[in-house]
């Protein structure tokens, strides 16, 4: 096998759309796959990326090359988990055909961010995109617009901020109090901002993944995923309830935002350090029942212990020197907490490093072994 040549659906309309499972491998069931998919949704770009990679394919072949086709697809979830899948899918078809090199099929500069991934394993001689003519009519501005809004992943980033800043007002208006809408809007619209900014809505996604095997593969983890979201649950509601009595007695301008940040910290951050290690127990269990080595799997518990423990010494001393707030020890004791627990952060951070390495080393020298023995 000389030449594979590779047609990306990187957000997986073939399966949500035609329900078609991938990778289609063949000229023929790649056509197949593209009428399933024509027939389902004929306004879709990924009918011809496939037929794209029919002509190509037929090209290569008229040329006496030695090729094959096959197509991929990813997952509505666009980002890791649908990289993820592409990435196993590939690895899958490379043990299969021994090509030489892959020329690359897409529809648009989405489906070309794979093309680290598939050099990574592949050398590729070219990269084609399929561009589609259409009519004027077509291409006039309603057509571009509705078509841009019916797409979920332009429709999330435009209509949930303008769905939350509408919610919101319409809240504060019912409660007879307007003035509360624009601190409401601009904090919800920021997280929002932030959430998409950060990129956590593909942590989120990965998390709801390993949610939905644990549920269905019958696994520990399930249960004690579930109490860690709750634990956060709490960790924050804890904290907010702490920030909410301040803010009754004197308020921001009184308190200051850093202090009441900090209170928040101080008050939830061993509920968040709890969740965490909840959540690493049920991995752990998982991958004993399993029959698997858990040491190198041990070390997240001490990084989360370590992180904690700074965390909790830095806001008390920090809250201990505060002019507006009493409650708390004194600053020469709260700083001899975050002396000591700074250096117990270290030795417990030390601990975590030291078994993971030795893990790591572990797995290594295993594998040497079993790479001289042949087994």
């Amino acid at each position: 096998m000389e030449t594979l040549v590779i047609c990306i659906d990187r957000d997986n309309d073939l399966g949500e759309k035609a329900k078609v499972t991938t990778p289609v491998i063949g000229r023929e069931n790649n056509i197949e796959a593209a009428v399933k998919l024509a027939t389902a949704d004929p306004e879709d770009s990924d009918t011809n990326t496939i037929f794209g990679g029919v002509k190509v394919l037929d090209d290569l072949r008229a040329k006496g090359v030695d090729a094959e086709i096959i197509s991929l697809a990813g997952d509505k979830n666009i980002g890791i988990i649908s990289d993820q899948k592409i990435s196993h899918q590939f690895d899958k078809i490379l043990e299969e055909f021994n090509a030489k090199s892959a020329i690359f099929i897409s529809d648009g500069a989405e489906d070309e961010t794979l093309v680290p991934i598939i050099q990574s394993r592949i050398k590729i001689d070219s990269v084609k995109r399929i561009v589609v003519m259409q009519s004027a009519n077509l291409e006039s501005t309603y057509y571009i617009l509705k078509h841009a809004f019916s797409d979920p992943k332009i429709s999330q980033t435009f209509f949930v901020p303008l769905g939350l800043a509408s919610l919101i007002y319409a809240v504060f208006l019912l409660a007879n109090y307007p003035e509360g809408a624009v601190i409401g809007i601009l904090a919800a619209v920021g997280l929002y901002m932030l959430y998409r900014g950060f990129g956590l809505d593909d942590a989120f996604a990965v998390f709801a993944e390993k949610m939905n095997t644990s549920f269905y593969g019958g696994k520990v983890s399930f249960i004690t995923y579930t109490a860690a979201v709750l634990i956060g649950v709490i960790a924050i509601i804890r904290g907010l309830l702490e920030v909410w009595g301040y803010y009754n007695n004197g308020g921001v301008w009184y308190y200051g935002t850093l202090t009441l940040i900090t209170v928040f910290v101080n008050a939830s951050i061993w509920w968040f350090v709890a969740a965490a290690l909840c959540a690493n127990l049920g991995n752990i269990m998982d991958i004993k029942m399993n029959g698997r080595p858990i040491i190198r799997h041990l070390s997240p518990a001490f990084f989360v212990t370590s992180l904690g423990l700074l965390f909790w010494s830095a806001s008390t001393y920090l809250l201990s020197i505060s002019s507006v707030i009493d409650e708390y020890t004194t600053p020469e004791v709260a700083l001899q907490y975050f002396v000591y627990s700074t250096v117990g952060a270290v030795i417990i951070a030390l601990i975590g490093i030291k078994i993971s390495t030795g893990a790591r080393d572990a797995e290594t020298k295993d594998t040497k072994e079993s790479a001289r023995t042949g087994s």
